[in-house]
């Protein structure tokens, strides 16, 4: 399919706005929106989302921020206790159709992972954009205000040129990604669409999965005991060494590793796993310790999903095997190994190849030029949240190397911040006709 002339001028005014995008990429790497943690004052989040905010309604825009009443979305594996929406609102921009047209929605995140070590990176300050080389560095360019700003140039050019939409282009930008997830979950819980785009780092590959995520903490309890003297057995009422009790837990999950890895592979996804993220254990110097935790990060595929999206089946199998694999030593027979389930934990999510969110960015690509790619993310996006919860087929399409993101001298090519603008403009003027 070729370009129509409405089409080639779209894209040719986007490449004439190459400085816009890397200019509204480096003012949003500018706000320090570090990720919320329990307790923290917000930080520039509502000054990021009213620039925003601003530019949208310059172009035409309902725009509306929101601070979500956190308590609503509760119980919800996302929403901790303590988590609240002050300072730090969600932004919804609406550009409505004439009628009668799908609505695309445009989601991405404005707040990114600290910049520590900050002396390591080769800038002075990461939120002050430095571009080098055709890259732009700084904190949250890639992971993903770079992202963020190719798909509101994308939005904001479709305006500013008329150009026709039967249904509604939806620009979403939401916080708490990178600590909880609840951002992306309020958006579920409120938006309608008929797909979603999300501009995360893909390399301009279309990810139609994700792998889900939970978080176990195991705890294996022991019996202190001066460590300097001969114990009598457990049974006689001798000290019990936790840690080396736990060394039985961590082969388990080693042979589980094993185990998942065996199972059929996934097209676009690495493998279910389970990686030892933490282990403390012990009290004192000459004491046998009495206690000893191991933390995990579970990974696991769409197809190992429980009936809500979520991994009750996951939790349910990683319990079970645990006790098989400890039934045979005496006291952790006595004495079974505890699993809590941290707050945290994320759906899994998958997008059929043939759906029409997924066949018009293909197209979209292909008639630009552009690598038609299909891939998955083996970690997760707010985009699974979107399938998950609120059936809206949501895909990752986005500018970037996603092994640039968190990093020191995080950085973003900005050809791909245009051509990224280009195709997602492309695709919501064919899905929203």
């Amino acid at each position: 399919m070729q370009l129509s002339p409405l089409e080639q001028r779209v894209v040719a005014a986007i490449a004439e706005r190459r400085d816009a995008v890397v200019a509204l990429t480096a003012e949003l790497v500018a706000f320090d929106t570090v990720t919320h943690t329990a307790g923290a004052p917000p930080r520039e989040e509502r000054a990021l989302q009213e620039h925003l905010a601003a530019l949208l309604r310059r172009h035409g825009a309902e725009v509306e921020l929101i601070e979500p009443d956190a308590s609503a979305l509760r119980p919800h594996p996302m929403v901790p206790a303590e988590l609240e929406f002050d300072g730090r609102p969600q932004l919804v921009g609406r550009f409505r159709g004439s009628g009668g047209g799908r609505t695309l929605l445009l989601n991405g995140h404005v707040d990114v992972v600290d910049a520590e070590p900050r002396a390591d990176w080769a800038q002075p300050d990461p939120f002050t954009a430095v571009v080098r080389g055709g890259l732009l560095y700084g904190r949250g360019s890639c992971d993903m205000k770079g992202g963020v700003a190719s798909m509101v140039i994308a939005a904001c050019t479709l305006a500013e040129l008329g150009v026709p939409l039967a249904g509604d282009l939806v620009v979403n930008t939401v916080t708490e990604e990178e600590s909880t997830g609840a951002g992306g979950l309020f958006a579920a819980r409120t938006l309608l669409a008929d797909a979603a785009i999300v501009p995360e780092p893909s390399g301009l590959v279309v990810w139609v999965a994700c792998r889900g995520s939970l978080l176990p903490r195991i705890t294996v309890r022991g019996r202190a005991g001066h460590a300097g003297i001969h114990q009598l057995p457990h049974a006689l009422g001798g000290a019990v060494n936790a840690i080396e009790k736990m060394a039985i837990v961590l082969e388990a999950v080693r042979r589980l590793r094993e185990h998942w890895a065996q199972r059929p592979a996934h097209p676009y996804l690495s493998a279910g796993d389970c990686v030892p993220t933490i282990v403390a254990g012990g009290e004192w110097l000459v004491s046998y310790p009495a206690s000893c935790t191991l933390e995990c990060h579970i990974e696991y595929l769409p197809d190992r999903a429980d009936g809500h999206g979520y991994g009750a089946l996951v939790e349910r199998e990683f319990a079970q095997w645990i006790a098989e694999a400890t039934a045979g030593d005496s006291w952790l027979r006595e004495h079974p190994p505890e699993i809590e389930w941290g707050v945290g934990g994320v759906p899994p999510a998958e997008v059929a190849v043939d759906d029409p969110i997924v066949q018009t960015l293909l197209a979209a690509g292909g008639d630009l030029g552009q690598t038609q790619g299909i891939g998955g993310l083996d970690n997760w996006h707010d985009g699974a949240t979107l399938t998950v919860e609120a059936g809206i087929p949501a895909v990752c399409f986005g500018p970037g190397d996603v092994h640039r993101a968190h990093t020191v001298d995080e950085c973003v090519p900005i050809d791909d911040l245009v051509a990224c603008a280009q195709r997602i403009a492309l695709a919501a003027m064919r899905f929203c006709a």
